[in-house]
């Protein structure tokens, strides 16, 4: 919940951001110097940059937490049972204790989603985000393709 709260200011600071770079970018082109338009062309095509990298992580976000969702009402959420530091993150060792049994559910069934996103859960716990990113887009994507309808014959 703290993630969510914290996402609506940060796209606000980002689109305000994004406005005033744009209104720049307007301003340099406008010039008419070559240098000028050259910035400006920059300055447009980065915003562009940012509010796509802005869509991309809102989907992720939104995308996880309805998998989230949906493995809670399954009741397939793996227990938190891990000890914490003062922080409330799990603590490492406790968290890598437990990797290999998602890593051999993923192995034995590599198409199931579920599967994948308890492993990217387990890698959050042990400290490695890139990984554990990596995990829930293939979730993800596993989730998405069940529901993919089949193209007409």
């Amino acid at each position: 919940m703290k993630g969510r709260l914290a996402v609506v200011p940060m796209a606000l600071l980002l689109a305000f951001y994004l406005v005033l770079v744009g209104w720049r970018a307007v301003l340099f082109v406008q010039s008419g110097d070559p240098v000028g338009i050259l910035i400006g062309v920059a300055l447009i095509i980065l915003p562009l940059i940012g509010v796509w990298a802005l869509v991309l992580e809102l989907r992720f976000g939104r995308d996880s937490e309805r998998l989230v969702r949906q493995l809670e009402c399954e009741g397939g959420l793996p227990v938190e049972d891990l000890p914490t530091r003062p922080s409330g993150r799990p603590l490492r060792d406790a968290a890598d204790a437990q990797f290999p049994r998602f890593t051999a559910a993923v192995d034995a069934a590599p198409g199931d989603w579920r599967a994948w996103f308890r492993l990217g859960l387990a890698y959050d716990a042990s400290g490695d985000r890139r990984r554990a990113r990596g995990a829930i887009r293939t979730a993800i994507a596993l989730e998405r393709s069940m529901h993919a309808v089949a193209p007409p014959r």
